[in-house]
């Protein structure tokens, strides 16, 4: 199959194509918060859509028993098992049909994904996260958040339609309610939950999440590609021109055990 051209190729690989690493919402800072919340030292870890690893890097840093990584792109997971190396797990699956055994993970992290997906489509993959989880065990997810808890319709309506446009995904970012309530539904408490600004492709973001030599990577490819570079200032418009309706948020949720308050 023929490799899709930088015009119509989904957001985050264009952004990979061009040698960023850090693809998260909410960045390098979000996603350390995320995980020093999650416990995931001595843990069974599963990662839904692990992506180019990053995380999976980040992960392994914190000790866990285990790491699995779940990825529906077999290119996602040959890159991520080059990342992990042959103690870990990574196969190919969907993140709402795991294959992984009932109450099998202590942590499962999912970042960037669940804004992809429809409202069915979100609601199967919290579900599925809180079928591997054992009782007690952590959801940890980093997304796109809308703002404020009352943003008109329309105006939700226009900035998924803007996001669709220029990252060539489905983007269906929710507010700080709608998450929870997504979580709850599915028999969830939160723990925790924290937001930053959406500041992807901002100077500052980006030197703070690829470093000095990586920043300079991606500008030197943005100046070799011309049409990559079109899109990412695309891209980068929207997220400046919605910056006041449009932040990352870090939740984390955790299955409750039998007889614990507040079990649905």
């Amino acid at each position: 199959m023929a490799e899709r051209s930088d015009t119509d190729v989904p957001s985050h690989w264009l952004l990979a194509r061009l040698g960023k690493r850090v693809l998260r919402p909410g960045g390098v800072e979000l996603t350390t918060k995320l995980l020093q919340h999650a416990g995931i030292s001595g843990a069974d870890v599963v990662e839904l859509a692990p992506g180019l690893g990053r995380t999976a890097v980040d992960i392994a840093a914190h000790s866990p028993l285990s790491y699995t990584g779940v990825d529906s792109d077999p290119d996602a997971v040959n890159t991520v098992r080059s990342v992990v190396g042959e103690h870990a797990v990574v196969v190919v699956a969907d993140a709402a049909e795991t294959g992984l055994p009932s109450e099998s993970a202590d942590v499962v992290i999912g970042e960037a994904m669940l804004t992809m997906q429809g409202d069915k489509g979100k609601r199967a993959i919290v579900a599925e996260a809180a079928r591997i989880l054992r009782p007690g065990g952590r959801y940890a997810i980093h997304e796109l958040c809308l703002t404020p808890a009352d943003l008109a319709d329309e105006t939700k309506t226009e900035l998924r339609m803007a996001l669709a446009k220029t990252m060539k995904v489905n983007a269906r970012p929710q507010t700080t309610a709608e998450w929870r309530a997504l979580l709850e539904d599915c028999g969830l408490v939160i723990d925790y939950i924290d937001t930053s600004p959406m500041a992807l492709l901002q100077a500052r973001r980006v030197i703070t999440d690829e470093g000095f030599a990586g920043t300079a990577r991606f500008a030197r490819n943005l100046i070799a590609h011309p049409a990559a570079r079109r899109r990412v200032l695309a891209m980068r418009a929207t997220f400046l021109k919605n910056k006041r309706s449009l932040v990352a948020i870090a939740i984390v949720a955790h299955r409750p055990a039998e007889g614990e308050a507040g079990t649905r």
